[in-house]
């Protein structure tokens, strides 16, 4: 065993504390530690008692220590035991304290020197630790490890302040125009600054002083084309790490941050218009995007647009359009329209708001509507009879192109192009996600989504990591998957969804500390972690997270430690209902208001649940399956607020430990789980009305501990135009008349589809007798899988077309046509 002197100054200018932190860590043996201080100054010692500090006087208080787990950072704080380690100070000064076998503690240090003043070397006034402990111990300052060589003659030191610290005594020196080596000079203004601040902040900056240029030699540099303002708030956000983006400023902002390079501002930026996004708006925010190479933005603008085309059309945007931006939107596949005949009003509407300058556009646009899918009443009553139509040659060759695709139905094989081809329907609604889970003896990292519509499950992109334990939030159509066990190691990171581009990033910063079985839930925007388990104990303390800052801080922690706890939002409050306090499973339930800051219990369940699907149906909290002291669960039971109370749900299917719970299109949804001897991967539905589970098909994978979220969709990445399992479009609305073949969708408009008897909707409307007297019959098996049966039998009910096929089932790519008499 070797001696160990540790020095620590104090270098603050007034008050001069020396603060001094370190783990004492079990060897197994005991082990004495002097600690040095000299008796002229006014010493305490500060405790740590389960997170909790006090500064006592070192002579009367001692330490509790805590069960022994390795090298524990400071903020990692067991309970107490019942057991104490006496500091007691000799006749010459030096406290001491002596290490029980089987027990860690840490210790902080802080004296109090009579010099105040600024700075100087005299008013560095040493403290040193000094004693005997095994070579095998490693002593740590401020939570962080040392190296495991032997030197015991020095401390390694992180500060965990000195970055902010250091940006706040460097934007004070700019303020104050002091040390400052180069002056910006744009809009009329001049700005002081440091060009290693900008430099670490800014590549164009970088570049520019770093380089061979001539700025890189110059104490003034002139900015051209940036709002002044918009510049000393990028320098502020340099030194500051802080910004405000609101309407009245990121128009200057954003671009300012794409010449300077500020790319964690950019995305600031494109988050916030993001949420502005409107009818009104959205084509201006789409162009201002495609303008700044803002890609995720112009993306999500042209996504809102193609949903919201029909009221995009009614904004003055809209009929200020440049042409070439227009062409773009009409191109599009993903139009939210019912039939192209609205396509065609949109465009002679903005022909029509500046007719002189546009009408030699118009044979242009109408190459990107899809004549030839319209009506034929609407395409020779309204679009061949308009004058404007007529009297242009170009205009005229596209209705008479679109006629022949109508009327000569045997020639459509050779006819297809892209104004032949239907857009896709757009699907609004919301889509279950499943992520992650235990399956097979480890953790995994698949992901599903469930589509309510179909009642299917579809594979999407794996997480990069593999995640048990997970919880998942869903901010801004983007689900969150945070935290997890991955089948070695506890996680603190953080990976994100966007279904749109099906891909997860993993560029989101991670929770303060390890967390699995963690609850996660979005509350005004920001989202939460509450509870868990690090690896060392059931936790209480919960953290919040801003997507807009990529960061997260501490709230109030909650008065149980809960791992395997259910979350919910309801009325503006965070609940957290049940899980385990590491002893036991919890019954208590206590709810978050975040105007005040503080955790309230409520009325507790009748049942002790952990590991429980937790969500708000219809106003209520319903909590269902988990474990108790004994099984898996399968009852449920749901909280009313006006009554403060818990009454109890019929019980599910099966029992469900780690089982999900969301919400779905207005159906309560438990997927997955542990019936205490089968990882599951059935799903339930509950009916309300009937009170009653019933079960509603599998996912794809087995899921204990899977994290659940639902995305509302405004357009699905996986819709390929609502087609059924046979390949052949559906069209949903309109008559119809049955044909032994299938039935026959008409939507307004009387464009025809054929769908498969198998799979096609059943519509009982009849056809009007306002309807022609004769409509075209297409059945196209577009998927190239399987033949199609049944066409036969269709062909046998069409009268009059000399190309009709007596073919007895429809291969792979081949189309059928005929017309059908009324």
């Amino acid at each position: 065993m070797q001696p160990m002197d540790v020095d620590v100054h104090s270098s603050s200018p007034c008050r001069n504390p020396i603060a001094f932190r370190t783990n004492l860590v079990n060897t197994g043996v005991p082990s004495t530690y002097n600690l040095q201080l000299p008796s002229s100054h006014g010493t305490t010692v500060t405790t740590n008692r389960s997170g909790e500090e006090e500064s006592v006087p070192l002579l009367t208080e001692s330490v509790s220590p805590m069960p022994d787990t390795g090298l524990l950072g400071h903020d990692s704080v067991l309970q107490p035991v019942d057991d104490t380690i006496p500091l007691v100070q000799s006749a010459s000064g030096p406290a001491t304290a002596t290490q029980h076998s089987g027990l860690s503690t840490s210790v902080t240090l802080e004296t109090t020197l009579p010099r105040c003043g600024s700075f100087n070397s005299a008013s560095m006034v040493p403290v040193s630790m000094s004693g005997t402990m095994p070579a095998s111990s490693v002593p740590t300052l401020a939570g962080k490890p040392q190296s495991n060589q032997s030197s015991c003659n020095r401390l390694v030191y992180s500060s965990e302040r000195h970055p902010q610290q250091s940006l706040e005594v460097m934007n004070c020196l700019r303020r104050n125009r002091e040390l400052c080596d180069v002056v910006l000079l744009v809009d009329g203004r001049e700005v002081f600054t440091h060009r290693v601040v900008l430099a670490s902040c800014s590549a164009y900056f970088r570049a520019m002083f770093t380089g061979e240029l001539a700025e890189s030699r110059q104490t003034e540099i002139t900015l051209y084309d940036l709002d002044g303002d918009a510049v000393e708030t990028l320098i502020d956000f340099c030194y500051t790490s802080q910004i405000t983006v609101e309407e009245s400023n990121v128009q200057n902002l954003l671009p300012a941050a794409c010449l300077l390079q500020l790319t964690e501002v950019q995305d600031v930026c494109c988050e916030f218009l993001k949420r502005q996004l409107d009818p009104s708006n959205c084509l201006g925010i789409r162009a201002f995007a495609d303008t700044h190479a803002c890609r995720g933005l112009l993306r999500v603008a042209d996504r809102f647009t193609q949903l919201n085309f029909l009221d995009v059309v009614e904004s003055e945007e809209f009929l200020l359009l440049p042409v070439k931006q227009l062409i773009d939107i009409l191109s599009s596949d993903e139009l939210n329209v019912r039939t192209e005949e609205q396509v065609y009003r949109a465009v002679m509407r903005w022909i029509h708001h500046n007719l002189s300058e546009r009408r030699r556009h118009l044979a242009h646009l109408l190459q990107h509507v899809r004549l030839p899918l319209l009506s034929p009443k609407f395409l020779v009553g309204t679009v061949g009879a308009d004058l404007l139509v007529r009297s242009d040659e170009r205009c005229r060759d596209l209705v008479d192109e679109a006629k022949n695709y109508l009327l000569l139905p045997q020639e459509r094989p050779l006819m297809q192009g892209p104004r032949t081809k239907p857009r896709k329907p757009v699907q609004s609604g919301e889509l279950l996600f499943a992520v992650g889970g235990w399956c097979s003896g480890d953790a995994i990292a698949s992901a599903e989504h469930y589509d309510p519509q179909t009642h299917e499950w579809h594979l999407v992109a794996p997480m990069h990591k593999r995640r048990c334990g997970v919880g998942v939030g869903v901010v801004n159509d983007l689900l969150y998957a945070v935290g997890g066990h991955d089948g070695q190691s506890y996680l603190n990171s953080v990976e994100r969804y966007d279904p749109h581009t099906n891909q997860w990033s993993s560029d989101i910063a991670p929770t303060s500390t390890c967390r699995t079985s963690v609850g996660v839930a979005v509350l005004n925007g920001f989202m939460y972690a509450v509870g868990g388990q690090d690896g060392v104990s059931c936790l209480s303390f919960v953290e919040r997270y801003d997507p807009v800052a990529n960061k997260w801080a501490k709230v109030s922690s909650m008065a149980s430690r809960r791992l395997g706890v259910g979350v919910a939002v309801l009325n503006g409050q965070l609940y957290a209902v049940g899980g385990s306090d590491g002893q036991q499973p919890l019954s208590s339930v206590e709810h978050y208001d975040p105007r005040v800051g503080t955790w309230h219990r409520v009325s507790c369940m009748g049942t002790r649940r952990k590991h429980l699907g937790v969500a708000v149906y219809n106003g209520l909290i319903y909590a269902v399956g988990g474990r108790d002291e004994v099984t898996e669960l399968s009852s449920a039971e749901c909280f009313d607020p006006r009554t403060r109370s818990w009454s109890p749900v019929v019980a599910m299917t099966s029992r469900r430990s780690g089982v999900g719970l969301a919400v779905v299109n207005n159906q309560l949804i438990a997927i997955g789980g542990f019936d205490g001897a089968t990882y599951l991967k059935t799903v339930e539905i509950y009916d309300p009305d009937s009170n009653c589970w019933r079960l509603r098909g599998s996912m794809n994978s087995r899921r204990l501990g899977g994290g659940v979220g639902v995305i509302r969709l405004s357009s699905s990445p996986w819709n390929s135009g609502n087609a059924n399992s046979s390949g052949l479009r559906d069209v949903t609305e309109g008559p119809s008349k049955s044909l032994p073949g299938g039935p026959l969708l008409v939507p307004p408009g009387l464009a025809i589809s054929m769908t498969n008897a198998a799979s096609g909707p059943a519509l009982t409307n009849q056809l009007s007798s306002s309807l022609a007297s004769s409509v075209i019959v297409t059945a196209s098996n577009s998927s190239g899988g399987p033949p199609i049966p049944g066409i036969s039998s269709l062909a046998a009910s069409l009268t009059s077309n000399p190309g009709t096929s007596a073919t007895s089932s429809l291969s792979a790519r081949q189309t059928f046509s005929g017309t059908f008499l009324f």
